[in-house]
């Protein structure tokens, strides 16, 4: 199951990314990816695919 501080900062990062602060998001985000294991990453992609228009939408 994904760490609620994962999913916290997935949002967050979605959040950034909107308001144009990619390498901020990426530097909230990379970590926590990175740190999952096999189990958690799946849960991330799933996660990412069904919020790509959070990160991408209008603010």
């Amino acid at each position: 199951m994904m760490r609620d501080s994962t999913r916290r900062a997935l949002e967050r990062a979605a959040e950034l990314t909107r308001n144009n602060h990619l390498m901020e998001a990426m530097a909230i985000a990379e970590p926590v990816i990175l740190a999952a294991d096999e189990y958690e990453s799946a849960e991330i992609r799933q996660w990412l695919t069904d919020h790509a228009d959070d990160f991408t939408r209008e603010v």
